[in-house]
């Protein structure tokens, strides 16, 4: 058990370091630009929505169906709408915590509350994703040590690796454009990814209970995803839309298109 436990560490601080890289990109910009930066909000919007059925809704499906007890159909829709539920009530108490915060100073921190959205998304977004490669490793012990599915672990945690890449920079960049450092928009860039090695243990100690747990999870990050990148990242990214009607739209198709390439190729 111990050798499995020092596997998936290597392999969750593997899928943060990438992260991590992705957040880093923060550094090519000296200073915020206001096109870049609507088209790397846009290409965050589709990296998020991309990811929200390729990496999370598809495998939430596929591991429902694995389990005759309750529909396939069920466990996602469910799922689903608690993640989109538990994002707007989110957004709700940040909201009136903000209003009592500034009540001397007029009105709520819009900026605030976009941030902690953000981040809090994709963290939600990364705990299966550390679950999946926890389950992956976990699923080595009980002698099912074999090459075969040793190599199938591996390249789960490679997938969602790369895939982390752009979920970092979909972190770090907005920030950047709200007006943080490029050091502390990386910080919490990589930090929405420190999740992954802590829920890839879990994964791996509750191995044998977490596959009827891990579909609704999947689709619960999938929620949270979607609802906001649809009430944040886009109307965000479209305030120049009358000067430039489909430059952040572009940004939009090109992050759904490399995170689907991205899952599709490492299926």
């Amino acid at each position: 058990m111990n050798e499995i436990i020092l596997m998936v560490l290597i392999a969750t601080f593997g899928t943060w370091s990438v992260t991590a890289l992705g957040a880093g990109t923060v550094a090519f910009f000296k200073t915020p630009n206001p096109k870049a930066l609507n088209l790397m909000l846009g290409f965050a919007a589709g990296v998020m929505i991309a990811a929200s059925f390729w990496s999370l809704l598809q495998p939430a499906i596929e591991r429902a169906e694995e389990n005759a007890d309750v529909p396939p159909y069920v466990v996602v829709t469910l799922g689903f709408l608690c993640g989109a539920l538990f994002m707007w009530m989110s957004d709700k108490i940040v909201t009136r915590a903000q209003k009592r915060a500034d009540s001397t100073q007029g009105e709520p921190n819009e900026r605030l509350n976009r941030i902690i959205m953000l981040v809090l998304s994709i963290t939600l977004h990364n705990i299966p994703e550390g679950m999946a490669v926890g389950v992956a490793f976990g699923t080595l012990q009980n002698g099912h040590y074999t090459t075969e599915n040793l190599m199938g672990a591996i390249t789960i945690a490679v997938g969602i690796g790369l895939q982390n890449f752009p979920e970092g920079a979909a972190v770090s960049l907005p920030l950047r454009r709200e007006g943080y450092s490029r050091k502390k928009s990386f910080f919490m860039g990589q930090a929405s990814g420190l999740v992954e090695p802590v829920a890839g243990i879990i994964g791996a100690l509750m191995v044998v209970y977490v596959e009827a747990i891990l579909p609704y999870a999947l689709a619960f990050a999938a929620g949270a995803m979607i609802l906001v990148a649809v009430h944040e990242l886009i109307p965000e990214c479209q305030r120049n839309q009358k000067a430039q009607p489909y430059f952040a739209t572009m940004g939009i198709v090109t992050g759904f298109a490399v995170m689907m390439l991205l899952d599709v190729m490492l299926g």
